[in-house]
């Protein structure tokens, strides 16, 4: 790491730290040569691979930005989609890999949508999924019903053993 002031090619770590959110490390630095301190932060690389064979940086903003068309009209916040860029990049970070395709991005962005807003979830499914035709969403809207019939289900036998 060079020094920021006299462009000296090394530096001594003399503190570290987590950040506030678990996904960088604060390293507190010192020049050797002159003595000054600096500050840098670190980060594990997350790499998308386009479709055109492109590798670029992942992007929360991105992933806010393509969200946000699908959920055009739908009562959907900036902090809403903010939330979900955030839960999205935590998922993608968990798998451990350093790269992914930007399709399993895509599709790592249904289960947070489908929470946020199925209309939305739905318009973004029918192009990472590439629904070719009424079938597939009528498939995936029938897919929506049965799962809402199980939380009804669900929450009805909680209410029952909670009454008992």
């Amino acid at each position: 790491m060079h020094c920021p002031f006299c462009r000296h090619a090394d530096s001594r770590v003399i503190d570290s730290r987590t950040s506030d959110d678990g996904l960088s490390i604060r390293r507190r630095r010192q020049c050797p040569e002159c003595g000054g301190r600096f500050t840098t932060i670190e980060t594990a690389s997350l790499n998308v691979i386009k479709r055109s064979g492109v590798i670029e940086p992942f992007s929360r903003e991105k992933v806010m930005s393509g969200v946000r068309k699908a959920c055009q009209g739908r009562p959907v916040t900036e902090a809403d989609l903010a939330v979900l860029a955030q839960t999205v990049e935590e998922s993608i970070r968990q798998t451990g890999a350093s790269q992914l395709d930007a399709n399993e991005i895509g599709l790592a962005i249904l289960k947070p949508l489908r929470a946020l807003d199925e209309v939305a979830y739905l318009r973004f499914a029918s192009v990472y999924q590439a629904f070719d035709s009424l079938e597939d969403f009528e498939s995936a809207i029938e897919q929506l019903r049965l799962d809402h019939g199980r939380a009804a289900v669900g929450a009805d036998a909680q209410a029952e053993s909670a009454e008992a």
